[in-house]
């Protein structure tokens, strides 16, 4: 049974009927001014609009909305800044009890098309000026498909896709340009918060009411992150708690039965600390099985995450805040008649997994007059998960320390670092055990690191980096990195990058399909660190006309080559999942392009495409990569109706075919996927003070994989494979019962099982 259900989803369902009893503004008896702060089209959030020579003042929200008063009848002069922004200044007449619309718009001053970036290079810069390209997505962005965690919200990012491995219990990971989900770090504020255990299990429940953006880069940054930032990262960035809303909440219901809610708030706890507190709640408790094969569609989850960060105000501003997350989760899918009691048993099948998690970050500046910046970081994983009758209990700790010096000297930009990290990993499975007896792996991996960005003139830089990482199992790793910047003209921008990256692998905080009891593991070697050879052209062009039409394009040309890959081999024995070292090499690369428009009139266009190829030769044979995509894009439509202050969203994503894992020759599955396609679209209303109304359908399409395969799920009528014959070799042979030779495979999947769906919720923001 599902814990902490109804009370907190009844608080959910009452704040979502707040609107019903939520007082319409009436005539004030004193004069007043509101309106919306935009810029191209785009609601500009904490703007600082006051009037001159008063002490009346206040900030626009996340759409843009502000509102001064009372007010006297007079003539004002209001001001609106923000950093990024011409000032703006108008003189303004009112009478008695007059309330006055006055929309602003917002001239983006030319230095400041870009946003402020730390993850390519881990100094604050301008998206324009870093050498190493970085997508920024912001939390309006998030909105425009509401989704329960980070993990779905990227499905409309161009290049990276949530992709779903297992069909009972769902857990996923996220794909960076093809490579799968070990190959991505992902990072709270600069932090590796999750990684190990955390990619598989650990992107749910971070607050989406305290995201400030969230960065992604695509390619090896192991040069400056070390192990798993092969195929690129994505960092969370949470507000700094001083310039957060004092109270923020978002919470939405859907027609399956999901209730989500986000809450976020922030102290002043004196004069020298302020906390932003988060809360995220999600439950989803009705199992559904719309393809008929006696499965939960979805797997059913019970989720709570609290987040908390401080802000310490020190002497000369320097920098000291400490944040911490807690998260537990229960979710189960199974056979629709599974209850707890059958929780490790073998008469009903059911996945149960339960996570509890904790995490605490922190950056201290040092208290010299020398810029030297010390950052930590410590999680511990405890997971006890049932697939069927395996148990699989593991246990994960991973601490992080790092000290970095930023020096400017002349045209050289430094940055030198040391760092270290602590891993602790140990499960009930042979992974971590010997002949002796429990054998966990523990291991610390000290690290230095030097990078030099050096001014070649105006338009030219030149960006050097390397790292030396110390493993005891592997010696010394280096791990070299190269950038070259040329600044075309004003709004165009040449980069490239090249590097080199590296992984240190535990395969079972990984390959879900091993834990799930459906195939025996099998390691026919000691395994080697994975290497990784990277180059990436990117051109970028912005153009912005004083008519208010702003165009950006975004093109990237990759290639990645890979030695010592490990690549789980599902086909050799349909009955195994073998791991070894390759004996070859295995290559990713491809094309990706980006256009983001916005004209005068309200609408906003946002559309990517990635053209890629994955695939690994072996042997003088090559073999494309199984569970990836040959194509994918995304995009995302807005228009925006002034009058009647709605918003219209239209987003979707498009996936090309990707090789499925069959289990044998007699499979009647598609070995490939076929093209398909999630749709989503949203209405959003924010003519009342403080809220927004928003609701829409998910899934226009109602896409499902069942539509193009006889089954999804192999042997669901005989999960435990009671009625499977082996010959002499181990091999599954075909019977009457089992005219296809199979055994029970949760692994054939490629999108999620969830069909159309309508959702409703509401926001507050003060």
């Amino acid at each position: 049974m599902l814990m902490m259900d109804a009370p907190i989803k009844w608080i959910l369902i009452m704040f979502l009927g707040l609107f019903l009893g939520a007082p319409l503004q009436g005539q004030s008896q004193m004069a007043s001014i509101s309106g919306r702060v935009t810029s191209v089209s785009e609601p500009i959030p904490d703007v600082n609009i006051r009037i001159r020579g008063s002490r009346i003042g206040t900030s626009s929200d996340a759409e843009g909305q502000y509102r001064l008063e009372p007010l006297e009848k007079g003539t004002y002069e209001i001001l609106a800044s923000a950093i990024g922004f011409e000032p703006f200044a108008i003189k303004i007449t009112l009478s008695e009890n007059e309330h006055r619309v006055l929309d602003i718009s917002l001239s983006p001053s030319v230095e400041s098309l870009d946003d402020i970036v730390v993850s390519g290079t881990l100094k604050p810069v301008r998206r324009l000026a870093s050498p190493v390209p970085v997508e920024v997505y912001s939390p309006a962005f998030l909105q425009k498909n509401p989704s329960p965690n980070v993990f779905e919200a990227l499905a409309n990012v161009n290049g990276v896709r949530p992709q779903v491995n297992c069909n009972v219990c769902n857990t996923g990971d996220i794909h960076i340009n093809g490579l799968e989900g070990p190959y991505t770090l992902v990072l709270i504020d600069g932090m590796p918060i999750i990684s190990g255990l955390g990619t598989v299990y650990g992107l749910s429940g971070i607050p989406n009411s305290l995201i400030s953006q969230v960065e992604i880069v695509k390619g090896p940054a192991s040069s400056l992150y070390g192990s798993e930032a092969v195929g690129g990262l994505i960092n969370i960035i949470t507000k700094h708690p001083p310039e957060a809303p004092e109270l923020e909440a978002d919470g939405y219901m859907t027609g399956w039965g999901e209730y989500n809610l986000d809450l976020g708030s922030k102290f002043a706890l004196g004069d020298k600390t302020s906390l932003l507190l988060g809360l995220n709640y999600f439950n989803y408790d009705i199992p559904i099985d719309n393809n008929n094969d006696n499965f939960t569609d979805v797997t059913l989850q019970n989720r709570i995450s609290v987040f908390q960060k401080w802000n310490f105000l020190r002497p000369k501003q320097r920098i000291f805040s400490l944040a911490g997350r807690y998260l537990y989760e229960d979710r189960w899918g199974g056979e629709m008649q599974w209850t707890p009691e059958f929780r490790g048993g073998d008469q009903i099948y059911g996945e149960s997994i339960y996570t509890s998690r904790w995490e605490l970050l922190g950056r201290y500046q040092l208290p010299v007059d020398t810029p030297f910046m010390l950052s930590f970081s410590y999680t511990s994983h405890d997971q006890n998960s049932v697939y069927g009758n395996t148990t699989y209990l593991a246990d994960q700790r991973i601490g992080f320390g790092q000290l970095t010096w930023g020096p400017e000297w002349n045209a050289h930009d430094l940055l030198l670092g040391a760092a270290v990290r602590y891993n602790y990993y140990d499960d009930n499975t042979p992974a971590t055990s010997n002949q002796f007896g429990n054998n966990p792996d523990e291991v610390w991996i000290p690290s230095l690191f030097a990078q030099d960005e050096i001014g070649l003139g105006e338009k030219h830089s030149l960006l050097l980096g390397s790292r030396l990482d110390l493993d005891q199992r592997h010696g010394v790793i280096f791990t070299p990195r190269f950038a070259y910047k040329w600044k075309v003209s004003d709004s165009d921008l040449f980069r490239l990058n090249a590097g080199t990256g590296f992984r240190v692998v535990n395969l079972f905080t990984e390959e879900h399909a091993a834990l799930t009891g459906a195939r025996e593991v099998v390691i026919r070697e000691e395994l080697d660190p994975e290497r990784s050879y990277n180059i990436n052209i990117n051109y970028s062009k912005k153009i912005y006309s004083s008519g208010g039409i702003y165009l950006n394009l975004d093109a990237s040309l990759f290639y990645t080559y890979f030695t010592n890959r490990i690549i789980p081999d599902y086909e050799t024995n349909t009955d195994q999942i073998i791991y070894d070292n390759l004996d070859g090499n295995s290559i990713s690369k491809g094309i990706s392009a980006n256009m983001d428009l916005a004209l005068p009139s309200g609408l906003k266009v946002l559309v990517g495409a990635t053209l890629m190829d994955v695939s690994s030769t072996e042997n003088g044979i090559k073999t494309r990569q199984i569970l990836t995509e040959q194509f994918t894009g995304t995009w995302g439509i807005t228009y925006e109706i002034r009058p009647l202050r709605l918003l219209l969203d239209y987003t979707g994503n498009i996936y090309g075919p990707m090789r499925l894992p069959l289990l044998g020759e007699l499979d009647p599955r598609s070995e490939y996927s076929p093209t398909w396609s999630i749709q989503n679209i949203q209405l959003t209303y924010s003519g009342l003070d403080n809220f927004e109304i928003y609701g829409g359908v998910k899934n226009l399409l109602n896409w499902t994989p069942n539509r193009s395969a006889p089954f999804i799920i192999a042997r669901a009528d005989d999960p435990f494979d009671r009625n499977v014959a082996y010959n002499p070799d181990g091999q599954v042979v075909a019977t009457p019962d089992n005219p296809y030779a199979l055994t029970f495979d949760p692994t054939y999947v490629y999108g999620p099982n969830q069909g159309i769906r309508a959702f409703l919720g509401l926001r507050y923001r003060l």
